[in-house]
């Protein structure tokens, strides 16, 4: 399995940036596939998630400004951020739960900082 995550940046508040995250290795489509962030000195948190089906579920604190969607024929999983805060700087991984080993399936993080 192999995740690979892309776009993140420095941007305004109130900008948008859209983090992709390449998948390989496993059958994409017939999984959900998440979104987490992790901010300095805080603990990692589930940002979106969206399921084999496309059912999304956010974080209140992303609800209308975030939107999670994926791309079966290119096995990539999106995150659209809109109207960014500086609350929402962190690291951003691509997860995975499987059903097989190995379960817990991470990408390597793409950095998001939201800053004047």
């Amino acid at each position: 399995v192999q995740l690979v995550e892309s776009g993140g940046g420095l941007v305004q508040p109130g900008g948008s940036l859209r983090l992709s995250c390449a998948a390989s290795g496993f059958t994409f489509s017939s999984y959900a596939m998440s979104w987490y962030r992790q901010a300095p000195g805080k603990e990692r948190e589930l940002v979106a998630r969206i399921s084999s089906s496309s059912s999304t579920t956010y974080a209140d604190s992303v609800k209308g400004r975030f939107t999670i969607s994926r791309d079966n024929a290119k096995k990539t999983v999106y995150l659209q951020m809109n109207s960014l805060k500086p609350e929402d700087t962190a690291v951003y991984y691509c997860y995975l739960l499987r059903r097989t080993r190995p379960y817990d399936n991470w990408g390597q993080g793409t950095q998001v900082t939201v800053s004047s």
